[in-house]
């Protein structure tokens, strides 16, 4: 791969392409364990203060931002886990690639206009 200073925008696509690849599943929330009561009648995890424990992954579910909650069964704890690590790589490599694409454009567009200055001489 070329030096970041000398990148051009398609170098900058591989590169994000080729980090991003294994990154799947990927989502962002948050996964939270909680503990609750149950409708049970002398229940004894509830009358001992042990409650009930269950996984919520919490998130957005659109652009107008509504925070929405859904249950996780705990076999599948693991697998959202490891879309939530995605999720927060591939959001790091998105937040590197930005400044490095912007500089890559702009670095086309100098050299584009020095070429153009150099034929119109």
């Amino acid at each position: 791969m070329k030096h970041v200073d000398s990148e051009s925008p398609s170098d900058v696509a591989r590169w994000l392409q080729s980090e991003s690849t294994n990154l799947w599943p990927a989502f962002l929330g948050s996964l939270s364990l909680r503990r609750s009561r149950c409708i049970r009648k002398n229940c004894p995890a509830c009358e001992s203060g042990e409650q009930h424990q269950s996984y919520v992954l919490y998130g957005r579910a659109n652009a107008n931002g509504r925070r929405v909650a859904v249950y996780v069964p705990e076999e599948l704890v693991p697998e959202v886990q490891r879309g939530l690590d995605n999720g927060r790589a591939l959001q790091e490599l998105l937040q590197q690639a930005a400044p490095r694409y912007v500089k890559a454009l702009k670095r086309e567009r100098t050299e584009a206009a020095k070429s153009k200055k150099s034929r119109a001489v």
